[in-house]
């Protein structure tokens, strides 16, 4: 018997890879003669790096950058080099966790760092780059990375604005002259899981600059610098794609991948299970496993048990989803194909504690999974 677990990661807790091994472990307590491929899994945000090197045999490279504070990090990237493909996650460089314990700073916060990884790439003779995006401290419109790539914005004085999005709101002219002709050359494909557009109440700012520290009052600036930008972006490019479908990715910085370079927006879980092989490993199969951290009715957005499912789906193959936590909406998951969803958490338990243990609850979960799918299919024969 054939079963393809094909999980994301467990925000804070397991990588895709330990995601798949501990469900690998709880198949095999059940069924210890399974065939098990393991396709670990992204959707464009965290892990998705580490998810591609793995299954396509590439190497893990660390560069000095800047973080959304401007200050010195160190983030990582990947490098396929037979295929001259780089993938970048914009939260090694921009991510929420870079920032944690320091005072909310939204409004200034840069993707200076994310454009330095993109040309770090560039440099390294990237061919196609694949970026995820998600899980940013930034709302600046994507302004910090296009800066590393040459790109100047200038106010009323032809002076370059303040960093982070705040700085947009004293824009008067965009200046793509020094932009490194490269980025326009490369095959640039955005990974995400966001449809948002840019501006407006369905935005970058409105809908996720709260949870990146920004305050009422803040959301409606950052709205407002994302509007100017929207319109300056027209006026240099001929073009607007402020209401394009991930525009509002990773605070804008999809708008600026769409509208001065050559991004492309793709479905992440789509792209990266055509990447990974997940469509030629189900072949056969009997059944695929998928998880991650948390099950909800926004996992219908493209997150990576949806992605699965699709995939499933196609081959007539059933998904069980197993997740950290069980969330409003999660029936909704039904519909995309997926037969059942479970919670790791089998009782009263703190967040601290389910995150330290989540190996061995993800491993026992799958295994009573499986005790009740073997069941089923005695009874059906």
């Amino acid at each position: 018997m054939k079963i393809v677990i094909a999980p994301d990661s467990f925000k804070g807790s397991l990588s895709a890879q330990d995601a798949a091994q501990a469900m690998a472990a709880g198949v095999r307590e059940v069924l210890p003669d399974a065939q098990i491929v393991l396709k670990p899994m992204a959707d464009g945000g965290e892990g998705t790096v580490r998810a591609l090197v793995a299954a396509l045999g590439g190497e893990l490279r660390r560069e000095r950058v800047h973080g959304p504070r401007l200050e010195t990090v160190e983030a990582e990237w990947g490098w396929v080099a037979g295929e001259r493909l780089a993938i970048i996650e914009s939260a090694a460089a921009s991510g929420l966790p870079l920032v944690a314990g320091s005072a909310p700073a939204a409004t200034t916060y840069s993707s200076l760092g994310t454009g330095e990884l993109l040309k770090a790439a560039l440099d390294a003779g990237a061919r196609r780059i694949v970026l995820g995006l998600g899980g940013t401290a930034t709302t600046d419109g994507g302004k910090g990375l296009l800066e590393a790539l040459g790109v100047r914005f200038l106010d009323a004085q032809a002076q370059p604005v303040a960093p982070g999005g705040i700085g947009l709101l004293d824009l008067a002219r965009i200046d793509v002259g020094g932009l490194d002709v490269r980025a326009r050359q490369v095959e640039l494909l955005i990974a995400s899981d966001v449809d948002n557009v840019l501006c407006g109440t369905g935005g970058a700012a409105v809908v996720f600059a709260p949870q990146k520290g920004a305050t009422p009052q803040e959301v409606q600036l950052l709205d407002r610098a994302l509007t100017r930008l929207a319109d300056r972006a027209a006026a240099a490019t001929g073009r607007d794609r402020r209401d394009a479908t991930g525009a509002g990715a990773a605070g804008g910085i999809g708008f600026a991948l769409m509208s001065l370079l050559s991004g492309k927006f793709v479905s992440g879980a789509d792209l990266i299970g055509r990447l990974v092989g997940l469509e030629r490993s189900l072949d056969g199969a009997a059944l695929v496993l998928t998880g991650e951290g948390r099950l909800d009715g926004q996992s219908l957005r493209g997150k990576t048990p949806v992605g699965v499912a699709r995939f499933a789906r196609e081959r007539g193959v059933p998904v069980i989803a197993i997740g950290g936590a069980l969330g409003e909406g999660y029936e909704a998951l039904y519909e995309t194909g997926i037969v059942a969803a479970f919670s790791i958490v089998s009782g009263a338990m703190s967040l601290a504690d389910a995150i330290r243990d989540a190996e061995t609850l993800l491993r026992r979960r799958t295994a009573d999974v499986l005790r009740v799918w073997c069941a089923a299919a005695r009874s059906r024969h």
